[in-house]
């Protein structure tokens, strides 16, 4: 039996699309802002997870989305540009935590004036309550697609 369709349902597809063609324009920007520090758009990713406290490998990539074994070979990348390291977990012997090292503080931190340049130009036209709105449906989005997995 096919589903039958909704108007929220077809809004969600047009909020899909609309997120794809964000993401590409993020990692574009984030490509360009993260070169003159000698980061990519995805190490500053994986090491932002980590800014306020250590994850193991498992849990950076459930908080971003991603497959265990991408997040696990840009670590290892970063763990041998000295920009990170890990360290044992009280809770998991072979889980260990990851977290930057003071170059890969340095070199996050050395991105926030054209990141507060950046997001200050793209959000001109939108409000603060705009995104927080924005946010709130995104995270109950997220929820959603997390129980949806079981």
């Amino acid at each position: 039996m096919i589903e039958p369709r909704s108007e929220a349902g077809d809004v969600l597809t047009d909020v899909v699309m609309r997120t794809f063609r964000l993401y590409g324009g993020f990692l574009e920007a984030a490509e360009v802002m993260t070169k003159p520090v000698g980061l990519t758009a995805a190490w500053w990713q994986v090491l932002g997870a980590v800014l306020k406290e250590p994850l193991s490998v498992s849990g950076i990539a459930r908080e971003m989305g991603l497959t265990r074994q991408s997040v696990q070979r840009i670590a290892d990348l970063l763990v041998d540009k000295g920009l990170a390291e890990y360290l044992p977990n009280p809770a998991h012997r072979r889980a260990k935590l990851f977290q930057p090292t003071g170059a890969g503080h340095t070199a996050v931190e050395s991105l926030r004036e054209a990141q507060y340049a950046w997001a200050n130009r793209i959000t001109a036209s939108v409000g603060a309550e705009e995104l927080r709105g924005a946010l709130d449906v995104m995270n109950r989005l997220v929820a959603n697609l997390d129980a949806d997995r079981g």
